[in-house]
Formats: C-alpha cells, sequence, structure tokens
C-alpha cells in the first residue's frame, strides 16, 4: 500500500541532482541540508552549505541473482527504472517530486510507487525497506545530504548500490551521463536490449532537439532572484545542465568553473552578461511565474541581454541537474528559449 505523504516542500539542492547528475540533483526534503557540499560552499538557494567532495562512486555492483527488491533515492530513478520494465520491483523511492515533470498517465503510473521518504532518502527508512539493490541518479543520495545512507552502511544491510556518476574532468559538452547510466543500469539488471532501447530513445529525444547552430548564446542557470549585495548562485562547468545548455546552442557563463556550482560577484555577471536565462524551479516556493518576474526585476539581471530581449525560460530542476528520460525536454525547452527573436 503507498504510503500516504503531503506535497514536497521546496527542495534544496546539495549538489544533483539529480538527479545526475550530477549534483546530479538534490532530493526533496523540508531541510535538505548538505554532509559534503561542491567547493563553492553554497546551495542553489543560496544558503550556506559544507564544503567538500561528493561521495566517491560506487563501482557497478555484481549481482548473484535479480534484485526484487529495489529502492530508489529518487523519482528519477524510479522513472528510469520504471521505462526499462522493472518498476514492479521498486519497493519504495525517496524525492517522488521527481514525477511532477512527467505527463499525465506516465506520472499516473510512477504514482503508484510506495513513498519511503518524500525528502532526500532518510538512511533508517530506506533500510527498513529491506532493499537488495538501492538505486540513485547522484552520488550524493549515499552519505552527500544529511542522513542518507552511505554505500558502507547499506552493505552491512545487505544491500548493494547503483549511482550515476560523472567522468572527471572539463566543462561537460553532452548527456551521455545519462544513457550510460541507463546501459549500465540495465546490464546490471539483466536488460541490456531494454537499456539500449531507453538510450536509444533518449538520445533520440536529445538529438532532435539540438540547437540549429550558429554563435552560442550565453546562458545562466539561476533558481532565484539574485539578492541585492550577494553572490549569485548558479551551475558551474560540471553540472549536467552545462550540457544540455551546449547541446541547446548555448554556452554556460559559469562554464569555466570546474565544480557542479559557481558563485558569481554582480560585477562579473554584468561583465558576461547574460544572453539567456534557465530559471530552474523546483526550489522556491514561488509559482513559476512569480518566479520569472522576480527575476526579470531584478535590479543585477533587469539590465542584461536576457531580459531585455525577452529570453527567460523555466526548467525543472529533476529533467536538466540530473539523468532523466526527460532530459531531451529539458535540451528542446532551452534551444526553444535561444532561438527566440527579441520581443
Amino acid at each position: 500500500m503507498r504510503t500516504a505523504h503531503s506535497s514536497p516542500k521546496p527542495r534544496r539542492l546539495a549538489a544533483l541532482v539529480l538527479v545526475a547528475g550530477l549534483s546530479l540533483s538534490a532530493c526533496a526534503g523540508e531541510s535538505a541540508t548538505p554532509a559534503a557540499a561542491p567547493s563553492s560552499g553554497m546551495d542553489m538557494g543560496g544558503k550556506k552549505a559544507g564544503h567538500g567532495a561528493p561521495p566517491a562512486c560506487p563501482p557497478l555492483p555484481r549481482l548473484d541473482a535479480p534484485p526484487k527488491r529495489i529502492v530508489t533515492m529518487d523519482g528519477g530513478a524510479a522513472a528510469i527504472l520504471t521505462e526499462l520494465g522493472l518498476g514492479d520491483r521498486i519497493v519504495g523511492t525517496a524525492a517522488p517530486d521527481f514525477f511532477a515533470a512527467f505527463p499525465p498517465e506516465k506520472k499516473a503510473v510512477l504514482d503508484r510507487i510506495p513513498v519511503l521518504d518524500p525528502g532526500q532518502g532518510n538512511a533508517e527508512k530506506v533500510i527498513d525497506a529491506r532493499p537488495d539493490l538501492v538505486v540513485g541518479i547522484s552520488t550524493y543520495s549515499f552519505g552527500g545530504f544529511d542522513g542518507t545512507p552511505t554505500v558502507d552502511r547499506l552493505a552491512q544491510a545487505g544491500a548493494k548500490t547503483l549511482a550515476a556518476c560523472k567522468p572527471s574532468g572539463g566543462p561537460v559538452k553532452d548527456l551521455s551521463v545519462t544513457t550510460k547510466f541507463v546501459t549500465d543500469a540495465a546490464k546490471v539488471l539483466g536488460v541490456a536490449e531494454q537499456g539500449e532501447q531507453l538510450a536509444a530513445r533518449i538520445q533520440s529525444a536529445v538529438d532532435s532537439a539540438k540547437g540549429a547552430g550558429g554563435a552560442p548564446v550565453r546562458t545562466l542557470v539561476v533558481s532565484r532572484a539574485p539578492a541585492a549585495g550577494q553572490p549569485v548562485v548558479t551551475q558551474g562547468g560540471t553540472s549536467l545542465a552545462t550540457g544540455a545548455i551546449t547541446l541547446a546552442g548555448g554556452k554556460n557563463i559559469a562554464e569555466d568553473t570546474t565544480t557542479d556550482f559557481a558563485s558569481l560577484s554582480a560585477e562579473e555577471l554584468v561583465a558576461r552578461d547574460p544572453q539567456a536565462i534557465v530559471v530552474l524551479s523546483g526550489f522556491a516556493p514561488e509559482s513559476d511565474a512569480d518566479l520569472v518576474a522576480a527575476v526579470r526585476a531584478s535590479p543585477v539581471l533587469a539590465g542584461s541581454t536576457a531580459v531585455r530581449e525577452n529570453r527567460v525560460v523555466v526548467v525543472p530542476q529533476s529533467i536538466l541537474l540530473s539523468p532523466s528520460v526527460l532530459n531531451g525536454q529539458a535540451v528542446a525547452t532551452i534551444a526553444a528559449a535561444l532561438r527566440k527573436t527579441a520581443t
């Protein structure tokens, strides 16, 4: 029987997201204070976060038998496994707010998955579900957020772990992290053919959404309007968002930072003059319309080319900051905004 829960409150980003992602992504919760956070020391909501690297990527697990009880640390992972035909093995998930971006018919299926925790995945609740395998779209899901289980703790409880991991190195230029996670997960779970098919569908959606070429459009990512006198927290070069923006025909203005997150002063932001702004929904309590209005009215951004030429677009963080079957939708939404002519 599905666990009853109230609607999740705005999520705080410690790394995802997912997400990803990645981060890859952050997970839902009233107070998702990260135990480890990017070197900028900030989350996307502007809250001060602890310093430190994300948890190490666990190696792909070797399973003696197909897992019968899978727990997902976020709705993004649950959606991927469901698309692989493994939804009946999921005994519970955390962070169900990832389901919100899906169309009604898909969301109705995902909403049947029992919710263990509307937040980022409380260790006790995860372990109490007696999983054989725990899956997350970010290594931050495994000890990177306060209260989440570490890989070692899950192993002691008899559960193996599977996480999406980014390669080390320079800026993310594509969404290969997503397709690799899909195919890796499918191989581990004995459904390699379904994994190849799903990865191909995701890649096809991304390819169809790619920008038309030309000079990259300078793009800023924010989750709320910059506060006066405060640094602007944005996505850095190693964020999955950078890959999506690149594919859409843009260039993340903080791409030169080798972290998931970056902190830019107002002076830096004005100098870099974003031509487009991607507003992440899912963190702030405001409606999308109010969030966009606040971003447009921000003294730091009001004079930017993006605001003057009306290139401000909202994208759910759950499909931009971490691996998702809807990553192609994120690219398409951004690409449409970048192609928009001044109004």
